[in-house]
């Protein structure tokens, strides 16, 4: 048996371990652990600075750490570039949209399967048939993505010209179409009514029904509560607690730390 493969085995599927990051000598992590399981949707909450960005930029290789191991699927991430860990099946959404206005809904999803079109110029102008089934491969793909998040009649739109809560589905579809083995949702209800947020937190379960691996990012307390199995909580950049969601509810830290500085129905 490789290596690898004892080190898959009855592991999560992502182990941070001491993770730390300083910025002007100031912590925006210190050395946070925690695990997240295959298949299962684990929620990163905390207040406004409590370095729940920092961890995302350095899972996918925006920032680099200053200390600490990111095993995911039995590779270490920490220090990779982020392409590389793009290649390693590790997507994201942004909690600031990051989407082409001028480009077709369409073309702003095939942009997620980059790493799959190949890289050659000298098969791009020849276009040879192989590369011309890949492109209709791709292409079918896309579109099945932007109907799984309904868009699919959206699709020849430039993406400037959706409504918001459609460029935050779009976000997600793009996300989702390469089939990543971690997806990364960096506030995918902020600004949202409560309609497109009821919307999103259906296609979060939807994905973890098909066996998706997902860390949430989020201030919506009661989307959190209802779609994650685990919640991690981050305060001052340090881990302060984790558990269940009704664990973690019900922790005096994270009622002192955060939950509590939320409406009482939250």
């Amino acid at each position: 048996m490789s290596q690898r493969l004892k080190v898959i085995m009855g592991k999560p599927l992502l182990q941070i371990t001491r993770l730390s990051k300083h910025f002007g000598g100031l912590p925006a992590l210190a050395e946070v652990n925690f695990a997240v399981e295959r298949g299962q949707v684990t929620a990163l909450i905390g207040p406004n600075g409590a370095g729940k960005t920092t961890l995302i930029n350095c899972l996918t290789g925006v920032v680099r750490p200053d200390q600490g191991e990111i095993w995911f699927d039995g590779e270490n991430l920490a220090g990779l570039p982020a392409h590389r860990i793009a290649r390693l099946g590790v997507s994201r959404t942004f909690q600031n949209l990051r989407i082409f206005p001028r480009l077709a809904v369409l073309d702003n999803v095939l942009c997620g399967l980059t790493a799959q079109a190949g890289d050659s110029m000298f098969l791009a102008l020849l276009r040879p048939p192989g590369l011309r089934h890949r492109e209709r491969r791709l292409r079918l793909a896309a579109m099945e993505a932007l109907d799984t998040f309904g868009l699919a009649d959206k699709a020849e739109l430039p993406a400037g010209v959706l409504p918001y809560g459609d460029k935050k589905r779009l976000e997600m579809a793009r996300a989702f179409v390469s089939q990543p083995v971690l997806t990364l949702l960096d506030e995918p209800v902020a600004g949202l009514n409560p309609e497109e947020t009821a919307r999103i937190a259906g296609l979060i379960r939807q994905m973890r029904l098909s066996g998706k691996t997902m860390v949430l990012v989020e201030h919506d307390m009661e989307l959190v509560m209802g779609v994650s199995d685990r919640v991690v909580v981050l305060d001052g950049g340090s881990r302060i607690a984790a558990g269940s969601p009704e664990e973690v509810r019900t922790n005096p830290l994270v009622l002192e730390a955060y939950l509590g500085r939320m409406s009482a129905t939250a």
